[in-house]
């Protein structure tokens, strides 16, 4: 679409946009944040929709949005049980059909009042329109500092440049959405995928909000499980590394093994010492369980993409046409 069209439409409100919300425990905000996000959409175009995913919660997140459904603007699928952000994101991206597809979080973190900036940026041709922290004070000095180090080793071992701090606040054009979801693979990065797709793409930065009520469901377990999935979704380096590793182990052992049978062939070996051999092969043994570690890794991730499970399962619908179970 041209430039001028794309403003054409902003201009007359007929661009259709679609929200598309992960939920996971959010009972105490869900309803203010939909009816907040209603009328920050209502200011830009006559057509638009916000999709809710309900990510397995526990609480009244699904009682409190259902009510909201029956004014046509608001949608909600319900996942059969919790499978993870990267899927509830997935499961929204497949059922928008708008011109432009915003996702964000249902937590106020990402300000509501920067989407005509956002949606503004698109106008002038950029396809994909992401958000960048300015700050993560709210944030512990520990995550900081492993949040940091994990972006800068994924910037040195993958071929994908992804940015840091950039998360799933952010603009997708039609064609954006369209390559996402001709993705098969199971186990996502959606931020790399984001990168990897390509398309004219700009950052605007923003300043993270803090919650009005409730916490982060996102803690170091499931942080440290997607960082993984990032590493091996978008590099073998750790597989190569280890068959380099390997050759220089094997290297030194054979210039050792000329020197000990040098030294046996000129009567030097008086005293061999025994705390030398299990160190030697203490290491080797921790080595070669370090690289069959990373191998099964990989190995697994082959193993859940081959078996073809479905990525989520949707038990309930609101507000779509095929409203029922799927």
């Amino acid at each position: 679409m041209h430039i001028t069209e794309r403003q054409k439409k902003i201009d007359e409100k007929n661009l259709s946009v679609t929200c598309v919300i992960p939920v996971h425990n959010e009972e105490a905000l869900i309803e203010s944040f939909i009816v907040a996000l209603k009328n920050q959409l209502s200011a830009i175009t006559h057509h638009y929709e916000i999709i809710a995913v309900d990510d397995g919660s526990t609480d009244r997140s699904v009682q409190n949005i259902i009510p909201l459904t029956q004014e046509g603007k608001v949608k909600l699928m319900v996942l059969s049980r919790n499978f993870g952000k990267e899927h509830a994101l997935m499961a929204g991206l497949e059922h928008s059909q708008s011109e432009v597809t915003i996702v964000l979080d249902s937590d106020f973190q990402h300000p509501l009042e920067i989407i005509p900036e956002f949606i503004a940026a698109w106008a002038q041709g950029y396809d994909m329109v992401y958000g960048v922290r300015t700050d993560r004070k709210d944030e512990t000095k520990l995550k900081r500092s492993m949040a940091r180090l994990f972006y800068r080793l994924l910037q040195k071992i993958s071929k994908t440049s992804i940015p840091s701090d950039a998360g799933d606040f952010r603009l997708l054009d039609r064609k954006v959405v369209n390559a996402l979801n001709s993705m098969e693979e199971r186990s996502r990065f959606t931020k790399g995928l984001y990168a990897w797709v390509g398309f004219e793409q700009i950052a605007m930065e923003y300043t993270v909000s803090e919650r009005p009520a409730g916490k982060s469901s996102w803690n170091f377990r499931r942080l440290a499980s997607l960082a993984l999935t990032g590493i091996t979704s978008f590099s073998d380096i750790p597989l190569r590394v280890w068959g380099i590793i390997g050759f220089f182990i094997s290297f030194f052992a054979l210039i050792y093994g000329v020197y000990t049978i040098i030294a046996i062939a000129l009567d030097e070996t008086k005293n061999p010492g025994f705390s030398s051999l299990m160190t030697a092969i203490a290491f080797l043994g921790g080595i070669q369980l370090l690289s069959i570690g990373v191998l099964g890794e990989y190995v697994s991730r082959v193993f859940n993409e081959v078996k073809k499970r479905p990525p989520y399962i949707v038990a309930r619908k609101y507000g779509f046409a095929d409203e029922g179970n799927d």
